[in-house]
């Protein structure tokens, strides 16, 4: 396993290029296979654990998968065209093995449903943050027609005759939102999805479901309106900048107190992160496609609540948490997301943190500064939170399990090395049996 060894202390510059999103990405490469005929088009495909997993499950599933372009450029994420043609679907099955690894492979269950009229996948892994059902998935897809069962830790689904219906989400799930409305695309009738998430993945993804025929009104509201029709055809598509790699490189310029522009970024979709970076008082510049950002010679303490979008993202929870360990005063940190997010807090503690967890809130006592130590990453956003730290911290910081980072962001330590940190990748030793 990799790990990254970061030397802190020093002071970002430069201009940094951002990532596709790879939440935009994934459920968009599991609406290719609606398509009966001909070859959908992805590009700026960025290099990333997660998307490798999509793009197997893909296969597995009979379609046929190409790659090429940059994998990387200096300064810059990949810049990669996929080209996926499904013509040919050869399972409805998508295994364990794969499913396991990554809880967006479920995104191929709706597809599947509308292609087959039946589908079996494996209920999703990926990171341990708490109860994540999919109960919202499946009822939603029983109120288009399917009939549903679990067995052997699979979901089983059969839907010969599904057809349009009024879906009323409890509470906005953006990963259901987006299976539920693969599905509408292409059965009879009106679907009208209520409490939808307002996510821009959503949007991005109604719009690339769009431009291949689909009848698609009202995302990015609570509500979504979906008229089914007969096909959908291959079309290309580029997908929208990541605004949680755009929040961490900010964030990552902010604890260095450095001076970083962000090319490639969507402002809005990052408002409240940069509402709440200018609280603590980064000077703050952007126009239609960049972010510059100069850090603070002292960052000042502030209160935050995760909520979905277009409230703080809990996927950047962990950085900006980074930036209060050093913060001069006490910041309060309340998580309403996710039950287990706060499993970096102990990290942060081995770099001299000064944290206190009570339910759903973090109480942190900014230090004067953060001291080097070996980390572990257990997720994709606490070890980016974690590589922030370590850029502040004295001395060295290692940075265990960077597999999870590696699922989320595309070179991450080779874009900070481009900003100036002295960041480097090194594979850890085997231990003898």
């Amino acid at each position: 396993m990799d790990k990254f060894v970061i030397e802190g202390g020093i002071r970002l510059s430069g201009t940094v290029g951002i990532q596709a999103s790879k939440n935009a990405v994934l459920p968009i490469l599991a609406a290719s296979l609606l398509v009966e005929k001909g070859e959908t088009k992805i590009e700026d495909v960025p290099d990333l654990a997660d998307v490798k997993i999509m793009l197997q499950v893909l296969e597995k599933l009979g379609a046929k998968v190409q790659i090429c372009g940059d994998d990387n450029l200096t300064g810059s994420p990949s810049r990669r065209r996929v080209v996926i043609n499904a013509e040919h679907l050869k399972s409805f099955e998508a295994p364990y093995e794969l499913v396991s690894k990554m809880r967006a492979s479920f995104l191929v269950m709706g597809p599947l449903l509308t292609r087959f009229r039946k589908a079996k996948v494996s209920l999703p892994g990926g990171c341990v943050l708490g109860p994540r059902p999919v109960n919202l998935h499946l009822s939603g897809f029983a109120r288009l027609g399917a009939k549903i069962k679990e067995e052997h830790g699979y979901v089983i689904a059969h839907g010969e005759r599904l057809s349009g219906n009024l879906i009323c989400f409890d509470r906005p799930t953006h990963t259901g939102t987006e299976n539920i409305l693969m599905t509408a695309c292409l059965v009879e009738g009106k679907t009208t999805i209520v409490n939808a998430a307002c996510d821009p993945e959503v949007v991005d993804l109604a719009r690339f479901l769009n431009r291949m025929g689909a009848k698609i009104k009202g995302a990015g509201s609570s509500t979504i309106y979906v008229e089914g029709v007969k096909r959908l055809k291959a079309t290309k598509h580029t997908p929208i900048p990541d605004r949680l790699d755009a929040a961490t490189f900010l964030m990552a310029a902010c604890v260095t107190r450095g001076d970083v522009e962000l090319k490639n970024v969507i402002p809005e979709h990052v408002r409240m992160v940069t509402h709440k970076l200018k609280e603590m008082g980064a000077e703050i510049s952007e126009d239609e496609k960049r972010i510059t950002l100069k850090g603070p010679k002292m960052l000042k303490p502030i209160s935050v609540t995760t909520y979905p979008h277009p409230g703080f993202p809990t996927d950047v929870q962990a950085s900006i948490m980074a930036l209060t360990c050093i913060a001069d005063g006490t910041s309060q940190i309340r998580e309403t997301i996710f039950e287990e997010r706060f499993a970096h807090v102990m990290e942060l503690c081995r770099l001299g943190a000064d944290i206190k967890i009570s339910g759903d809130r973090a109480t942190i006592n900014g230090v004067p500064r953060l001291k080097g130590a070996s980390v572990m990453a257990s997720d994709i956003r606490g070890g980016a939170g974690l590589a922030l730290a370590g850029l502040a911290a004295e001395g060295t910081t290692e940075v265990l399990r960077v597999y999870h980072i590696d699922r989320g962001y595309d070179h991450m330590e080779e874009r900070l090395a481009f900003l100036g940190a002295k960041i480097r990748r090194v594979k850890s030793k085997k231990k003898k049996a």
